[in-house]
């Protein structure tokens, strides 16, 4: 069932001038659909909201486009409100759901949520909300006791992701919208990483997409908003988005996304799609099996094949991402927001994992344009520039690249 490793995922890019590319956790190529829906958009004139035929024609596209994204997101057209991406949809359910509220609410959130959650509920905070951060276990995994330990009586609100970008694990979300339902609660869950490699969970009331980790274009997300939900809008001046995202709608990167939310649910029923998956990580940890003392973070939890959080017992993991670069491989040392900090992954942390070894972390995240020769050929170098770094000795970030 596997494809063969010269032949690229079907409707996608067949070459990438980046090297070998395993750093799709923080963006993926745009697909072919995607790139011609976006230059077709460009050719529409209209304004959605004009009551004309220009107007009109555009209006058709964003329904049409709307119909797409709802079956991704597993909801009815009207649920869906696009975005600028993926930050802007959190921030909207989070706060958003805040300023809906007619007296000071409680949330629940997650210490190995994006940074665009924490930072949304760090903002409800200041805006009158009480927040509590749980902690995953060891493996990174979100246990449902622990929300429904810290639940309380004006909890309006909890905010989980559905897959961790820096370590794939996968949560438990239906079982933590069973405990938000059963308490007067709303679900929100970042399925940043999840769309277009999971199905996403009927039973979220808000969920966040961004087109770009679907091989959509950049700068074009969408919210799922359940018709039981109350939101205030955070941008304002106009009605459009059902009165919760003011503006003119990018109709450009919505065809986009839409073609690019198709052909993910397409690849998600396609068998040799997720054979393919499953065997190039089999194929990378049989590689970097030859590196030696190493340990995979979230092991032991159910996660995505797409993503491998390794660290390298003795070396730094931006030194490692710096020195790959050199050879034309990819990757990166945890999440593409918080590239170029010093302190050790916010994750990783929550992990229980020791400063040291967070810090050895790098992250490999394969797409469906990758291939089975270029995941042996990123191991293969990847264990020479780890027998080079350990030769070494301690060095620093700011060490050569060799």
């Amino acid at each position: 069932m596997t494809r063969p490793s010269s032949v690229p995922s079907p409707s996608l890019p067949s070459e990438d001038e980046t090297g070998i590319y395993l750093d799709n956790a923080a963006t993926t190529p745009i697909c072919t659909p995607a790139r011609q829906a976006v230059l077709d958009g460009m050719t529409i004139t209209g304004n959605p909201s004009s009551r004309h035929e220009a107007g009109d024609q555009a209006k058709e596209a964003l329904d049409a486009s709307r119909e797409q994204l709802a079956a991704l997101l597993n909801c009815t057209p009207a649920e869906v409100v696009f975005t600028a991406g993926g930050s802007e949809s959190d921030a909207l359910a989070i706060c958003g759901t805040v300023l809906a509220a007619e007296q000071p609410v409680h949330l629940i959130t997650t210490a190995i949520e994006h940074s665009a959650v924490l930072e949304a509920c760090e903002l409800a905070r200041k805006l009158g909300a009480e927040v509590t951060i749980v902690n995953p276990d060891g493996r990174g995994r979100i246990d449902p006791d622990t929300i429904r330990q810290a639940l309380r009586p004006n909890t309006a609100l909890i905010s989980v992701m559905q897959v961790n970008n820096e370590t794939g694990v996968i949560q438990p979300i239906s079982e933590i919208a069973a405990i938000a339902h059963q308490a007067g609660a709303l679900l929100h869950t970042d399925a940043v990483q999840a769309a277009g490699k999971l199905p996403i969970p009927a039973e979220a009331d808000l969920v966040s997409v961004s087109a770009h980790k679907f091989y959509g274009p950049k700068g074009i997300g969408a919210l799922k908003v359940a018709d039981h939900v109350r939101l205030a809008p955070l941008i304002r001046g106009g009605s459009q988005e059902r009165g919760l995202r003011a503006g003119t709608e990018n109709v450009p990167g919505i065809l986009g996304m839409a073609a690019a939310a198709r052909t993910a649910l397409a690849h998600l029923d396609d068998p040799a799609v997720q054979a393919h998956r499953y065997a190039l990580r089999d194929a990378l940890l049989r590689g970097l099996g030859h590196a030696g003392d190493f340990h995979i973070n979230g092991d032991g939890a159910p996660t995505l094949p797409d993503t491998l959080n390794i660290s390298f017992t003795g070396l730094r993991g931006d030194t490692l991402v710096d020195v790959l670069a050199v050879h034309g491989v990819c990757v990166s040392a945890g999440s593409a927001c918080h590239a170029g900090s010093d302190s050790p992954s916010h994750v990783l942390t929550a992990m229980g994992i020791p400063p040291e070894q967070a810090k050895a972390a790098i992250r490999f995240s394969t797409g469906h344009t990758t291939t089975l020769t270029e995941v042996e050929e990123a191991a293969r170098l990847t264990v020479a520039a780890v027998g080079r770094l350990r030769a070494l000795g301690p060095i620093t970030p700011q060490a050569s690249r060799v």
